[in-house]
């Protein structure tokens, strides 16, 4: 269904344009009033194409001196979800838009919180696609 490398659509630069590093002191300066209070960094990486979907990976990893488990990261994907500030449905727009007419994202979830270590949790965005129209 896509054509073009995968890793020039979503180079490092095209992921910064579409989630940019700076969301999550934007996050929790909503949340908290204060970025400072914010627990983890959230980073949006491209992990793979399987078939008619894009999986995409939020990277939540601990601050120095916070603690990432105690940030209650398994409720995260019911907020992401909803949260205009992350506004899942928006950046899902900015990948449909980077595939050019190549396929087209007509669905996608949030899958649950995983636990890789103490300092990184990830929460998989998995983006249906479907023919381009």
């Amino acid at each position: 269904m896509i054509t073009d490398s995968l890793s020039k659509l979503f180079s490092l630069e095209v992921i910064e344009e579409i989630f940019p590093n700076d969301r999550a002191d934007q996050f929790f300066d909503v949340l908290y009033g204060d970025s400072s209070e914010g627990a983890y960094n959230i980073r949006l990486v491209f992990k793979e194409q399987k078939d008619n979907t894009l999986v995409f990976e939020f990277h939540l990893t601990q601050c120095p001196g916070k603690c990432l488990r105690c940030s209650l990261t398994y409720g995260l994907p019911k907020v992401f979800s909803r949260h205009p500030l992350i506004n899942v449905k928006g950046l899902v727009q900015k990948v449909d838009e980077q595939l050019n007419g190549q396929g087209k994202c007509i669905d996608w979830k949030l899958g649950k919180t995983i636990e890789i270590s103490n300092a990184l949790h990830i929460i998989p965005l998995i983006i249906t696609l479907g023919a381009a129209a």
